[in-house]
């Protein structure tokens, strides 16, 4: 009989990318969280990629790679700027960082 195996679980930090130590990892991660609401609302809005690529002033191919979260292509302000052709507000709020941790960046979809 085989020894049953225990796997050791490691919490996550809340950015999978700086979990798996890649490098630019919280830019990966904001270009995700903007990518997935940017999905989001095209899907809500029941736009055919034909009409959201000429929404966002991109060509189709664009539009499929950006909703198929192939983001290597677009920018975090880039991003920003399909979210308010999307007629969503942005809002980018810079404070002084806490002591206890070090400094981040945050997307928050509300």
């Amino acid at each position: 009989m085989a020894k049953p195996h225990h796997a050791q679980i490691t919490p996550s930090s809340g950015n999978v990318f700086a979990d798996l130590r890649l490098p630019d990892a919280a830019e990966l991660d904001t270009k995700a969280r903007l990518g997935a609401t940017i999905c989001h609302i095209v899907k809500r809005r029941r736009l055919s990629q034909a009409d959201a690529a000429a929404l966002l002033g991109i060509n189709q191919p664009k539009i499929s790679a950006l909703l198929h979260f192939k983001l290597e292509g677009f920018s975090v302000e880039r991003l920003i700027r399909f979210l308010v052709a999307l007629d969503q507000d942005v809002d980018i709020l810079i404070r002084r960082k806490s002591r206890s941790r070090p400094a981040h960046i945050a997307v928050r979809v509300g």
